[in-house]
């Protein structure tokens, strides 16, 4: 039998090895921690239990499909529901903003409480709609590095309505044309932050983002979020793949330009197809030495990253609800600070997540478990012991003085992920949450392919390659590969 050994266990490396293992390969995953997951992993501390990664749960149809795949039902295995209030977004002038689920009933609250009305909103989604029409067929789950996907009828019909895609505008510039009520204009805004770019410089076509949210839906597992990675690994198993944990990769062998092997501590597995789940980055560096990465993928600018402060509170917070933004007073200050000054933010928006209003036994009876997490840049060699005391204290000013309520008396325990722990516990180079930051027109290009050009059997999934990171797109990456890899 055909051997496959995948590299990294994020849930692009989980859904790579079903995909393989459906396929007729033998599947080894390679972790080199105790738990699967990647970002998409998941912290017990004092009774309080975290969803550390990712925390909204969009196109669940790309985790169905896994199941479809191996004959297999999702509901037997996986539950998840949609969600009834996405996000409650908070304003520095004490107003607040429900983004409910339903579309009239979000629109009716934007007529209600900002200056702009219900047909505004309906039909910025109408155009966000009509971007993801145009990119879901040709860039979002095909290569972009084969000449076959260009001969496509799906590429040939973006291509004829490339203008359609926004390509030209910045994200901000596109979204300041639609709406009038500043409030709006940097809730749409805050969407750049699902891959860790700038809306002031993004292009539009990002505005494909809402799309997904506000017209395909928002869900959340009803177990949590790490729930998608148990759920799949056990998916993975029952096809026959292998995990090994606590083991990491030394380095990618190959022979006469092709994969023949992984070598691991004390032994080499052989492959006949390598699938690397670990920021591309890094797989150059540290596997792959004699083989030389491109510099352009080297010299793009990198994405923001996310300073994380886990908090279990010994009370609970009835205005909150599972999403929460708190937003900064000046956001094109914000992403200065994040993209060019690199440094700290007196003001910063802050997310708080809190699964436990959703998932029982996520925290004491009485208490909540707090995701506390801002964007920050990438690790440039800042003081971060520094940054996250003063940090902490901004955070916790700005939320007592929102929430009525002194926030620091409540914590009870606490844990925090800087730039540097997520470089070193998820491998991503600098602590950048995306890879590359998508802060220009041709930034999708520019991203590493899933396959290596000068290694044959080698391919790449997750955040760090085409098309970028977060849970679908990541999902996407394994489904491009599938593609590109023959039945054994």
């Amino acid at each position: 039998m055909a051997k496959a050994v995948v590299i990294g266990s994020g849930i692009g490396g989980i859904a790579a090895a079903i995909r393989l293992a459906v396929k007729g390969y033998e599947v080894t995953v390679l972790e080199a921690f105790e738990q699967p997951g990647g970002k998409l992993n998941e912290l017990r501390m004092e009774g309080y239990r975290f969803d550390m990664g990712p925390s909204l749960f969009t196109l669940p149809e790309e985790v169905d499909a896994l199941f479809a795949l191996a004959d297999e039902k999702v509901e037997d295995h996986f539950n998840y529901e949609p969600l009834e209030v996405i996000t409650k977004y908070f304003y520095p002038d004490g107003s607040t903003l429900t983004a409910w689920q339903e579309v009239e009933r979000l629109a009716r609250e934007i007529e209600e409480k900002t200056t702009d009305s219900a047909d505004t909103f309906k039909a910025f989604l109408r155009y966000s709609e009509k971007i993801y029409d145009l990119t879901k067929d040709t860039f979002l789950f095909r290569s972009l590095h084969k000449v076959n996907t260009y001969t496509t009828p799906e590429v040939r019909k973006a291509l004829f309505n490339v203008h359609k895609l926004d390509l030209m505008r910045t994200m901000h510039q596109a979204i300041a044309a639609q709406f009038k009520d500043p409030r709006l204009v940097q809730l749409f805004d805050r969407y750049a932050t699902y891959n860790g770019s700038n809306p002031y410089q993004a292009p539009a076509t990002l505005n494909v983002i809402p799309h997904l949210e506000h017209n395909i839906g928002a869900f959340f597992p009803t177990k949590g979020m790490y729930d998608i990675t148990r759920s799949l690994v056990a998916l993975a198993e029952r096809q026959g793949v292998t995990f090994h944990y606590q083991t990491p990769a030394k380095r990618i062998q190959h022979n006469g330009g092709r994969v023949n092997g992984v070598e691991i501590p004390d032994q080499v597995l052989p492959a006949d197809v390598v699938v690397s789940d670990v920021d591309v980055t890094k797989v150059y560096a540290k596997l792959l030495p004699d083989v030389k990465i491109a510099k352009r993928y080297i010299k793009q600018p990198k994405s923001s990253s996310a300073m994380i402060f886990y908090w279990g509170m010994d009370r609970s917070f009835p205005t909150l609800d599972l999403h929460n933004i708190f937003f900064t007073s000046d956001y094109r200050q914000e992403f200065n600070q994040i993209f060019k000054e690199k440094g700290f933010n007196s003001d910063p928006t802050v997310y708080v997540f809190i699964s436990s209003k959703v998932v029982e036994g996520d925290a004491p009876v009485g208490g909540e478990n707090w995701f506390v997490m801002i964007n920050v840049p990438h690790n440039d060699g800042q003081d971060w012991d520094q940054l996250v005391a003063l940090e902490r204290e901004a955070i916790t000013n700005k939320l007592s003085q929102q929430l009525g309520v002194s926030v620091a008396d409540h914590i009870t325990c606490e844990h925090v992920l800087d730039p540097r722990g997520i470089e070193q516990r998820t491998s991503s180079h600098l602590g950048a949450l995306y890879g590359n930051s998508s802060n220009n027109k041709f930034a999708a290009f520019l991203r590493h392919p899933n396959f290596s050009r000068k290694v044959k059997g080698l391919y790449f999934t997750g955040g760090s390659v085409h098309p970028g990171g977060g849970i679908p797109l990541c999902l996407a990456s394994a489904k491009i590969v599938d593609q590109l890899i023959a039945n054994p």
